[in-house]
């Protein structure tokens, strides 16, 4: 079998109506769409927002500032990568404290957490908020240790 070979299913596809080519197609003159009007013109319908006199679409959904939903009562927290504990030696203790000493915290005053993104070759004592499975894994495949802060 080639791709020159298929074919549709018998029935499945039918020839497009070619309106306004002529009076013998029975389509002609006005194409099917009656006579004058907005709905006899290209680009009928209007659109979403006007809707002959009630309160369009939009307006009638309630109002929301940007994108999405925050919820209220989230935490967030300072991302730290293993990549960026490199600058760390052999041994050393990685906490909130020693990541804003080097500046890698944006809010400080926020809980951390430790991501998977990059590799890590020496060994840490990792005492952070929060530690993905991953980072956690690399952690101590390196030698080190994680203990989370409550």
């Amino acid at each position: 079998m080639k791709l020159s070979d298929l074919k549709p299913n018998e029935g499945s596809t039918h020839t497009r109506k070619r309106k306004g080519i002529g009076r013998g197609a029975g389509q002609g003159k006005t194409g099917g769409r009656g006579t004058k009007g907005q709905n006899s013109r290209a680009g009928a319908g209007g659109h979403l927002y006007r809707q002959g006199g009630n309160l369009p679409f939009f307006r009638r959904l309630p109002f929301q500032r940007g994108e999405g939903f925050t919820p209220p009562n989230r935490t967030e927290f300072n991302e730290v990568n293993l990549d960026q504990l490199s600058s760390f030696a052999a041994g050393s203790e990685v906490t909130p404290q020693a990541l804003t000493a080097v500046n890698l915290l944006s809010k400080p005053s926020l809980p951390v957490v430790v991501l998977g993104n990059g590799e890590i070759k020496v060994a840490l004592k990792v005492k952070v908020h929060r530690v993905s499975k991953g980072a956690r894994a690399k952690i101590e495949k390196a030698g080190g240790s994680v203990e989370l802060i409550a």
